[in-house]
């Protein structure tokens, strides 16, 4: 059984990403560029990593459930997931919020054909000793509805430390 309705899940995680469109809508682009300190994520790093990262989890979910046992996952080294983060001067912010927007849509389509016997099925992470089995709903609520709702905590930890 999932954690959560694979409906909840869609709409929390679209709400999530209206909730991040709302608050960057008007921010600057000098803003949304400022990392707070600098061990922290910029608006923008943040903003590109989502825009890397649900697919990614997207893709997994579908590696998954075509072939039920399939490792999925990655760790905090990954490539792509490091160069989401560092090469974010050369993306246009207008450009990286479309995206970023357009995920609502991809998560809808990618998740809404998934039944509860599909997100029951488990599969073990690369990383076994850290996650081990894990069923789809798992993916889905840790990896993309639970993640982008703490990059949207995020942002605004960011602003409350950014000075104007």
């Amino acid at each position: 059984m999932a954690y959560q309705s694979i409906g909840t899940a869609i709409q929390s995680f679209q709400q999530s990403i209206d909730h991040i469109l709302e608050t960057t809508a008007n921010l600057s682009e000098k803003t949304i560029r400022c990392n707070p300190t600098e061990e922290e994520w910029s608006i923008m790093q943040i903003l590109s990593h989502i825009a890397e990262a649900i697919p990614y989890w997207l893709g997994e979910v579908e590696t998954v459930v075509a072939t039920p046992g399939s490792k999925w996952g990655r760790g905090l080294q990954d490539p792509a997931r490091l160069a989401a983060v560092t090469d974010t001067e050369k993306l246009s912010v207008d450009e990286v919020l479309k995206q970023v927007d357009e995920l609502k849509y991809k998560v809808e389509s990618g998740l809404g054909k998934l039944d509860e016997e599909t997100l029951s099925k488990e599969s073990p992470h690369r990383n076994f000793a850290k996650f081990g089995n894990k069923p789809v709903s798992y993916i889905v609520d840790h990896f993309i509805d639970d993640h982008v709702s703490g990059h949207y905590d995020q942002i605004k930890r960011n602003l409350s430390k950014i000075k104007w």
